[in-house]
């Protein structure tokens, strides 16, 4: 089952899956959209903090794995941010820990190593207070909740901490797919001044590491970053974009830095790398072409 399975690595992620010839749940709020409907799948409708009704959908069913995208994508509002990460994976890991699955991976953000040195190794924060955002501390709340199943229980969970994932079926309003579209339509739009850097991997690499860790029981009771282990300067990125296409035009400056803003982000994966034995392939230059692609036959279909 995956939760989340009509958001953007979740459908990827079923698109792979398919291949190897799984029975595929997808746990999500709302109906995909037309263009992110899979024929195979068996889709589920509800929201992970509502403790009730999700007992009462899976009083019946088990899975061997269980893949967990859920939460909510607004992450202003505290309530929310909180029910959706924190409160429904609590809800989600009760559940399953008395169906004996074989694996519960949960997706983690790199937002929960808090302000520490690059490459930055997993740190696991005494109080989720040191996070200034109300995301990472609900993140934070509930790894620190699996964690604790896992030293309980022997709960088999997996939480894969990612930077930052791009490619196709990205919303909009995220970095890569901001610029690429803004690109194609040869506007003019507004940017930070790109002075920072941020360790970029494509959702594919995320993907075939996703599917490793399904039958790794090494990586059980660990928290592991996921990323390329490089990190690119965004003004670069930017500016790689618009050469490709040709097209746009980014104005560097006009939107102001945050006050918290931590000027270079990579990750250390020697662990990942070591337990299962894995590197992203796509380098980033063949990834953005592959999006941008996508992103170009998205627009034509649009035009016609």
């Amino acid at each position: 089952m995956i939760v989340g399975g009509t958001g953007f690595i979740g459908f990827n992620l079923i698109k792979k899956l398919n291949k190897r010839k799984f029975e595929i749940f997808s746990l999500s709020r709302n109906k995909p959209k037309i263009d992110k409907k899979v024929s195979y799948v068996k889709y589920i409708y509800c929201n992970i903090s509502n403790t009730k009704k999700l007992n009462y959908l899976f009083k019946k069913k088990f899975f061997d794995y269980v893949i967990n995208f859920g939460g909510d994508i607004d992450h202003k509002n505290k309530f929310k941010v909180y029910e959706s990460h924190y409160v429904g994976t609590k809800n989600l890991a009760n559940i399953f820990k008395r169906k004996k699955i074989k694996k519960f991976i949960q997706i983690g953000s790199s937002i929960e190593n808090g302000k520490i040195k690059s490459p930055q190794r997993v740190n696991i924060v005494k109080k989720s207070s040191e996070l200034k955002s109300y995301y990472g501390r609900s993140k934070h709340l509930a790894t620190k909740y699996l964690l604790s199943l896992y030293k309980k229980f022997f709960f088999p969970v997996t939480i894969l901490r990612l930077f930052q994932v791009y490619g196709p079926y990205q919303d909009t309003s995220r970095l890569i797919p901001f610029v690429i579209s803004n690109c194609i339509k040869d506007n003019n739009f507004p940017c930070s001044s790109g002075a920072q850097y941020r360790d970029f991997i494509y959702v594919d690499d995320v993907n075939d590491l996703i599917i490793k860790s399904l039958n790794n029981l090494e990586s059980n009771g660990k928290v592991l970053n996921v990323a390329s282990g490089k990190a690119i300067k965004v003004k670069k990125v930017i500016l790689d974009i618009k050469n490709i296409i040709n097209k746009g035009n980014p104005e560097f400056g006009k939107i102001k830095m945050r006050k918290d803003e931590i000027n270079k982000i990579s990750a250390n994966i020697k662990l990942t790398k070591k337990i299962f034995d894995w590197k992203a392939k796509i380098v980033f230059e063949d990834g953005i072409k592959k999006t941008i692609n996508y992103f170009k036959k998205k627009d034509e279909k649009k035009t016609k």
